[in-house]
């Protein structure tokens, strides 16, 4: 009964206010405690106020039934097919709709409901899947920004491949933790390609020189985030690059000579197929016969053997591990070496690698030449800091002698009837002026100190003067005793110079 006179009343009043009493009634229902009879009818009237012209009523419904795990199906599931803003609200926090409800949200939604799906919390792998596939780049940024979601690397793949061109979308996937290697270096590529495009359209690299660019620092950063990987995960990252065409004979040189050993390892072992620990120890023993073998089963050319060759004898003369924990991206010492090993080889083989050895040398001695000057730039902040240190200890070490040598100085208070303009009066009307009168024999001391002190006995007197003669060494041992040893030794040491 009070079900229909609130329906009835509804089809009278105004839109807010119909909105108004949606909410109150959805809530009533939700969390109310209802009756059996009455929960039913409400319901009933819940559904049905689904089929009013207002959308502030089926707002209001969404908002009141939105968070609650016992709303009822029917009602969310038709508050996800509403338009857009109504929808997103169930669609981003309802615990009644399952990932089938939510997939199909995702196909036939708008940006503002894929945004509000990949923002949800516990996201599911597949649905986050779906917004991989068809979602637009704010979606694909949303989706990256929410921590709880589960992401596949297949799915962060396909996100790099779908939308990497955009910078936000990179910017969110390098923001999430565990990040695998082969996603950062899909990443990688996507930012070179976009670097060495601009640089193009700027006029201010040829094609050629631009695609070389790029495809030489893709490599060098491939090589520092791998750096300190796991090898399951330099495994991946090398079936990655190999797949995608990236794993070739000059960033496999750039690893040797840079001291990765264990990205060139794993390489060599995904391209010889043999086992890793097999393909490391023929790297480490030194025979020459068993690299060559290596290296013609990894299918590398044979032009690049001794450059091969020479960087790892550099490298294992050198001690293994030396030329990482030196801290340049590529060593010199093995540059050189493999540089000496190509200069007997005929010029028509041995110019490709001899220009691209002379590259990576290039590029070692600008590295160097950054760290030096971090060095001197640091030097030369330690330098003054410590000048400005010693002016201070200067100073105070003036002031100490000053405080020794003259005691402190007291100034008299200015007269308050004094004449500001008055001249300052002679030295001696000042000693006179400031010396004790002696009194007359015959006449009688009237000023209390006096008569104190000429009633004391002579001993006591004494006793007096040497406290204050005590008093005042007592004053300079706490002064010196405040200075410094070095600055008092200093002291010393300049006046036994000068006496001398």
């Amino acid at each position: 009964m009070i079900i229909r006179q609130f329906l009835a009343w509804t089809q009278h009043s105004s839109a807010a206010r119909r909105a108004e009493a949606a909410g109150s009634l959805a809530r009533a229902y939700l969390y109310g405690g209802l009756g059996a009879e009455i929960a039913w009818e409400a319901e009933a009237a819940l559904l049905a106020l689904l089929d009013d012209p207002s959308s502030l009523v089926r707002r209001a419904l969404a908002e009141a039934c939105a968070g609650c795990a016992t709303a009822p199906r029917t009602l969310i599931v038709a508050l996800a097919g509403d338009q857009a803003d109504i929808a997103a609200l169930v669609l981003s926090r309802s615990p009644v709709l399952g990932d089938a409800d939510l997939v199909d949200g995702v196909a036939i939604g708008c940006l503002t409901v894929r945004r509000a799906i990949a923002g949800r919390a516990n996201l599911s792998a597949g649905v986050a899947g779906a917004l991989a596939e068809i979602g637009e780049a704010p979606a694909l940024v949303a989706l990256a920004r929410n921590r709880s979601a589960r992401i596949t690397t297949g799915s962060l793949m396909r996100m790099v491949e779908r939308h990497g061109g955009e910078a936000a979308v990179r910017e969110a996937i390098l923001t999430r933790p565990n990040l695998p290697l082969e996603v950062r270096q899909s990443i990688t590529t996507r930012l070179a390609e976009a670097l060495s495009a601009f640089a193009v359209s700027a006029g201010w690299l040829t094609p050629a020189r631009s695609a070389r660019a790029s495809r030489e620092a893709q490599e060098r950063a491939t090589l520092a985030f791998s750096a300190e990987a796991h090898p399951i995960d330099l495994a991946r990252l090398v079936t990655h690059l190999k797949a995608q065409g990236q794993l070739n004979a000059g960033l496999l040189l750039r690893a040797i000579l840079s001291g990765h050993m264990a990205f060139a390892e794993a390489a060599l072992a995904d391209l010889s197929g043999l086992p890793l620990r097999r393909v490391a120890g023929l790297m480490q023993e030194g025979s020459t016969a068993a690299f060559a073998a290596l290296h013609r089963r990894a299918g590398l050319s044979p032009v690049l053997l001794p450059a091969f060759g020479a960087a790892l004898s550099a490298w294992r003369e050198a001690g293994q591990g030396a030329i990482v924990s030196a801290g340049a991206s590529l060593s010199r010492l093995m540059i050189e070496r493999a540089l000496t090993a190509c200069e007997t080889m005929p010029f028509a083989e041995a110019q490709g690698v001899m220009a691209l050895l002379a590259r990576f040398e290039a590029e070692a001695a600008r590295d160097e030449a950054r760290v030096l000057a971090r060095e001197l730039a640091a030097d030369g902040a330690r330098a003054d800091a410590l000048r400005m240190e010693n002016e201070i200890l200067d100073g105070e070490w003036r002031e100490a002698q000053r405080l020794v040598t003259q005691g402190p100085v007291t100034e008299a208070a200015p007269c308050a009837d004094a004449d500001p303009m008055a001249k300052p009066a002679p030295a001696a009307a000042i000693a006179q002026v400031e010396a004790p009168q002696a009194p007359e024999a015959d006449e009688p001391r009237t000023d209390p100190v006096g008569v104190i002190l000429d009633a004391l006995p002579d001993a006591i007197l004494a006793e007096f003067q040497g406290s204050r003669e005590h008093a005042r060494k007592l004053t300079v041992e706490v002064v010196l005793d405040a200075i410094p040893e070095a600055l008092v030794a200093s002291y010393r040491a300049d006046r036994e110079r000068i006496a001398a």
